[in-house]
């Protein structure tokens, strides 16, 4: 890894709940060149980035006291040119496009490795990626457009469910399964 990439500020802060997960991606991204500051919590995080904005950060967006896109938020009021990657393992385009819409500059699920992480960190690239390897199954396409449509309905499974013409109850046993790969 080439320091000079990472240019002249090379804090980066990661927030994640999963510990062992927290440790591992601090430890290979410190061996990258970064200066990372880890945080467990949205409290955690924001507390981190008002007092010491990062160039670069790593945001899960399931935490245990709330979620993730609020740290990003923060970060890009305080810290406009801060290069942001959500990570989560909960993947689904609605919850894509509203990390993006909040500032972050791309968007992993989980599990990512520091190698992705740090490409998708110093990414200065406009160009589409290429196409997957292994594109999305049919179950995986049904499970993310429910998802989109659920949480264009403000996560009201009610509504949802009308909307997606489909009963209340086996809404919320999808809803209740991690997704298909």
């Amino acid at each position: 890894m080439d320091p000079a990439q990472i240019g002249d500020d090379p804090s980066l802060l990661i927030v994640d709940d999963d510990e062992a997960f927290l440790r591992r991606l601090a430890k290979a991204m410190e061996k990258r060149g970064f200066s990372v500051e880890t945080a467990e919590s949205v409290a955690g995080g924001t507390a981190i980035a008002k007092a010491r904005p990062p160039a670069y950060a790593v945001v899960d967006l399931r935490l245990e006291d709330g979620n993730g896109l609020d740290v990003v938020e923060l970060l890009r009021e305080q810290r406009p040119d801060s290069r942001i990657v959500v990570l989560t393992g909960y993947g689904a385009i609605a919850t894509a496009v509203a990390a993006v819409k909040m500032g972050a500059t791309d968007y992993m699920s989980k599990p990512a490795d520091a190698r992705d992480v740090t490409n998708a960190l110093l990414s200065t690239s406009d160009e589409l990626p290429p196409p997957p390897d292994n594109p999305m199954s049919a179950d995986r396409v049904r499970w993310e457009h429910i998802q989109r449509v659920y949480e264009l309905c403000d996560r009201n499974v009610s509504e949802t469910a009308r909307r997606l013409n489909m009963h209340r109850r086996t809404l919320q046993r999808i809803l209740a399964k991690r997704s298909p790969h």
